[in-house]
Order: C-alpha cells, then structure tokens, then sequence
C-alpha cells in the first residue's frame, strides 16, 4: 500500500493486482487510477469489472473519504492512496497518475468510482489507440444506469453556443445551441474524432499524458476534462470516442454529498475556462459570459432546491445502489 504522505510501504504501488483480473484472457497494457471520495457503495463492481476487464494494475485515489472505502479496494486487491485532503478530481488523478509509472503498461485509464465496465471495454479502448497513433485519449460510450445514451462526445462551443446553452439547457435542454454543443443530432454509434471526452472514463497515452501533465490542477471539479482535452489538441494529440466500448455511470455519488457546493465549482470552472481559452477580440464578450453564468448558477440552485432528492440522488435499494445489469 502507498502511505498518504505519498511514500512507499510494503506493498507499494506496483506489489499488487485486482484479485479477478485476467479470468477472461491476456492482461490490458493499462494501468488504472480510481478517485473516490466517499464511494464505498460503487467501489466494488468498479474494481471487480476493471478485474474481469483484464486490468491488473490499479490504484484507487481517495480524497479523504470516511465511509470504509479503503476496505472495500484493499479487498479487492487494488492499490490505496490517500491524498490526504479532498483535493478534487483532477488533482487526485494526477497523483495516481504518478504513483503508476509502469514502462511496460503505455496506457492510462482514469475513472470514477461509480464507473461499471464490461468485460471487453478495456482492450477495445486500448485498440482503438493502437490503431490509430496520433490519438492522445479516447473516451468509451457511457450509458446512464436506466441504459440511456450520456452524451459523453462533444464540442468545443463557440460563445454563442455556450451562451445559448449555458442559458436555456437547464430549462429547454433541446435548443439548437444544446443539441450542436452535445452532438445530439449524432447518433453516438460511430468512432470519430471529437473535440472533448467526458473525464469520467477514458484511456489516455502515457507519453501524450506525459507530454500535456496531465490534469490542470487550478480545476476543484468540473471543465478539467474539456481543458485536458483542450490541451492535447494544443499539443497536436487528437481525441477519439470509441461506441465498441461502453461503460455505465452511476452519476453524482460523490457530488450529491455537497449538492450546492459542487453547482459553485462548476460554474466557477466554467468561467475559469472562458478566462483562459477566450483570446482576441472575442474577450470583449466576457463580462457577458460572466453575467450569464451567474444567472445559470441562480437557476441551477433553485432547481436544485425544487427538485431536491429527485433529480440528484442515486438510486439506492436496501442500501445498494440499483445499476443496469452489465449483461
């Protein structure tokens, strides 16, 4: 195991496996990082399909949960590290990232807690990067719990769009600005290049991983996935989306834990992106992009207050959250 002060032990990080892993053939060239931040209840049939995925080098980073979760991972045979504090999810990667330096695994998986994946995900994501080198990470198809389509694939929105989006998604998420934004006129069935992946699950090269530094850490939550990818194309990586495979999403375990919080970092995020990438004459609109996300936030807020549980809370039966059968 690795200490939360980041050093080695016995059983440091490379002395140990997921116990199932390569009962369904040859081992994936990956290594794994998990953050999880009070995710006990998801861990498990995390670690256990990453296992059954033939994912044999894992690490879970914890961001100072207090729910039993390192039982659940060292159980599962996977490596803990504690980050010691909740550094967020970009900043927790990184530090997984580190501590996974394998020569002989040349590729990156980064995921929730809450991710399920299938038995052949790992290796046809692992493909899809060995076919085409001049990809930096590719992204699975990520289905809701209910098996819906989450539209993990797209754009880079221009400020009209973002400003279109940003305003009427919450209310009419259908608008012209929403569906161009989200690619929702794609049918999501084909591989492609695309502007960005959702950070939720994704297989990064470790040499394009290397070459941008991973995760801006400046990111608590939210918007560190569109800036990553931001930064591969800077860097002349492109970014794929891969339907062969697929993964499910239990959505907001973690981030329901502090609801109105987490709506606070993502709109931060959001303007601490515009900031960043706006350059030229387009930086006149910003005040503009500023109003309109303190505006989105209000509304998001009082949604939030009126939908309450409904909208945000996992799916729990009997203390279990309820998932998609993976078939």
């Amino acid at each position: 195991m690795t200490s939360g002060d980041g050093t080695s032990g016995p059983g440091s990080v490379g002395a140990s496996s997921v116990a199932s892993v390569g009962a369904r053939g040859r081992a994936a060239p990956v290594a794994a990082v998990v953050v999880s931040y009070n995710s006990r209840r998801c861990l498990e049939g995390c670690l256990r399909s990453l296992g059954a995925a033939g994912v044999e080098r894992v690490i879970v980073v914890d961001n100072g949960s207090t729910d039993g979760s390192r039982a659940v991972a060292v159980a599962a045979g996977a490596d803990w590290l504690e980050s010691g504090a909740n550094l967020g999810y970009g900043r927790a990667a990184n530090l997984g990232a580190r501590s996974m330096v394998v020569p002989e695994m040349p590729y990156l998986l980064i995921g929730n807690a809450d991710i399920e994946f299938r038995p052949e995900t790992v290796q046809t994501l692992v493909a899809a990067l060995d076919a085409d080198p001049g990809l930096g990470a590719v992204g699975p198809r990520i289905c809701n719990v209910d098996g819906s389509l989450y539209p993990s694939a797209r754009t880079f929105p221009d400020l009209l769009d973002a400003m279109g989006h940003g305003l009427l998604g919450l209310v009419a998420p259908r608008n012209r600005f929403t569906r161009r934004y989200r690619l929702l006129d794609w049918d999501h069935a084909e591989a492609a290049r695309v502007d960005w992946i959702s950070g939720a699950c994704f297989l990064a090269r470790r040499t394009a991983w290397d070459d941008i530094g991973g995760f801006d850490p400046s990111y608590f939550m939210y918007m560190e996935d569109v800036d990553l990818c931001w930064r591969f194309g800077q860097a002349g990586w492109g970014v794929g989306y891969e339907p062969g495979a697929e993964v499910v999403h239990v959505q907001g375990v973690s981030t329901d834990l502090h609801p109105y919080r987490m709506l606070i970092a993502h709109h931060r995020s959001m303007w601490r992106f515009a900031w960043r990438r706006t350059t030229g004459a387009r930086r006149v609109a910003l005040p503009i992009v500023f109003v309109g996300l303190g505006a989105r936030l209000i509304v998001a807020m009082v949604r939030r207050r009126l939908d309450g549980a409904r909208r945000y809370r996992p799916v729990v039966v009997a203390g279990t959250h309820r998932r998609r059968p993976l078939p």
